[in-house]
C-alpha cells in the first residue's frame, strides 16, 4: 500500500479509491464473500493512512483480512448513505484513481457526494500499479504456467476427430483443475473455420480429420493466472499453407520473445511480431495486439500494442501471442507468458511451439 500511495502521488493524484476486485485483493488481501450493491471501498490517500469502508454486516470478515492491521476500518449500516460516510475521507477537490471494477452506481454516487472532485480509471491513471511482480508472484505465475503446460501435454493424448469442440473444451477444463487450478477462466477450441475467430466460443461443431484447431486456455492457480495457446492439426496430412502459416506465426512469436529486455517499449514487442507476419504477406490477417499483462487476473496492463510507450521493467509479466486468421478456412496462434529479467526475457511456458499432430 505504501508503494501504491507513492505512485499515486507521483501521478498527481490525491489518492486511490479501491473497490472489490483484483486491486483490493492485491493491496489488502480482502475479498468480500459477495460483491453486491452495498458499497465497499478503500480510500488510500497519497499522503495519509488508508481506510477501508465496509457494510457493518461484513466487518468481521474484513477484520481478518491479511492487510487489516495496516488499515483503519469504518462501517455503515443499511439506511445510511454510504457515500456521505465516505465523503470526509476524500479531498473535496481531489483527483482520484478508482478501480476499473467499480460499479457505475458507486462511481455515480461518489461523484454526487463529491461534486468538486474527479475520478479516472486505474488503467488510465496508474496502469503499472500491479504490473511489476515480486519474487513470490513470479513463482506463482511460473507454477500456473507449468500447470497449463501439463494440461496441453495431456490434451495431446485424447482423440479429437469425431468429437465436438465443447468436448475438448471440457477436457481442457478438467485437466486444468486436475493440475492445480482453482478456477478455469476460458477454454477456446476453434476448429477448422472457427479457428479464424480468435475468441471463438467452443460449440457443437464436430472436429474432423484435416482440421486445424486453435487451443487457448487458462485460469487461476494459487491466485495467479495462466494463459497459453497452441495450434494442432488433426491427422498427419497437413496442407502446405497450414504449415507455412504456422511457421510464420512461430517465427513471429520467437522474434518478439527475443526482443524482450528492460527499457524496450511495449509497442516494440508488437512491432517485431507484426513485421515478421507482414513481411510474409499475412499482415492484414493479424487482427489483434501481440500481448497483455497477467497476474491476479488473466488480462491486465501492460499491453503489447502500438502506441504503448511504457518501457519494459524486470518483473513485468505478459503474453506474447501473435496469430494469423484466414476467414472461412483456419487460424493459427501461439502464446506464451513471459517475464522480463535483468538481461532479457524468461518464458513461463515451455511446451513445443511446433505444429502438433493429434488423432
Amino acid at each position: 500500500m505504501t508503494r501504491a500511495a507513492r505512485e499515486a502521488a507521483r501521478a498527481g493524484l490525491a489518492g486511490l479509491v479501491i473497490t472489490p476486485g483484483p486491486d483490493l485483493v492485491h493491496l489488502t488481501g480482502y475479498q468480500p464473500t459477495a460483491i453486491t450493491e452495498r458499497l465497499t471501498a478503500m480510500v488510500l490517500p497519497a499522503d495519509g493512512a488508508p481506510t477501508l469502508l465496509v457494510p457493518k454486516l461484513e466487518r468481521p470478515d474484513a477484520e481478518h483480512a491479511i492487510g487489516a492491521p495496516a488499515l483503519q476500518l469504518a462501517d455503515w449500516t443499511d439506511g445510511m448513505d454510504p457515500y456521505q460516510v465516505l465523503r470526509p475521507l476524500l479531498d473535496p477537490a481531489g483527483r482520484y484513481g478508482i478501480s476499473d471494477s467499480a460499479w457505475a452506481m458507486h462511481l455515480l454516487g461518489l461523484q454526487e457526494a463529491l461534486p468538486g472532485g474527479s475520478f479516472s480509471s486505474l488503467t488510465s491513471s496508474l496502469p503499472m500499479l500491479r504490473a511489476v511482480k515480486g519474487e513470490d508472484e513470479l513463482e506463482r505465475l511460473a507454477a500456473a504456467g507449468a500447470a497449463a503446460d501439463a494440461t496441453y501435454r495431456a490434451i495431446l493424448t485424447v482423440p479429437f476427430a469425431g468429437r465436438r469442440e465443447c468436448d475438448i473444451a471440457a477436457d481442457l477444463a478438467a485437466r486444468l483443475l486436475e493440475f492445480g487450478h482453482s478456477q478455469v477462466d476460458f477454454t477456446v477450441v476453434g476448429s477448422g473455420p472457427n479457428g479464424a475467430n480468435p475468441h471463438h466460443e467452443a460449440g457443437d461443431r464436430v472436429i474432423r480429420p484435416g482440421d486445424t484447431v486453435v487451443l487457448d486456455f487458462g485460469g487461476l492457480k494459487d491466485g495467479y493466472g495462466s494463459d497459453t495457446t497452441r495450434t494442432v492439426h488433426v491427422g498427419a496430412e497437413v496442407p502446405d499453407q497450414v504449415r507455412e502459416v504456422h511457421e510464420v506465426v512461430r517465427r513471429a512469436q520467437q522474434a518478439a520473445f527475443e526482443a524482450v529486455r528492460p527499457g524496450v517499449a511495449c509497442q516494440e514487442i508488437d512491432r517485431v511480431a507484426r513485421a515478421v507476419i507482414t513481411e510474409a504477406g499475412y499482415g492484414e490477417y493479424f487482427i489483434h495486439r501481440t500481448g497483455h499483462g497477467i497476474g491476479i487476473t488473466t488480462h491486465e496492463p501492460p499491453y503489447m500494442i502500438e502506441g504503448e510507450e511504457q518501457p519494459l521493467v524486470p518483473g513485468m509479466c505478459f503474453s506474447i501471442e501473435p496469430g494469423i486468421y484466414l476467414p472461412g478456412r483456419f487460424g493459427v496462434r501461439i502464446e506464451d507468458i513471459v517475464t522480463v529479467t535483468e538481461t532479457g526475457g524468461r518464458r513461463f511456458n515451455d511446451t513445443s511451439r511446433e505444429l502438433a499432430i493429434v488423432e
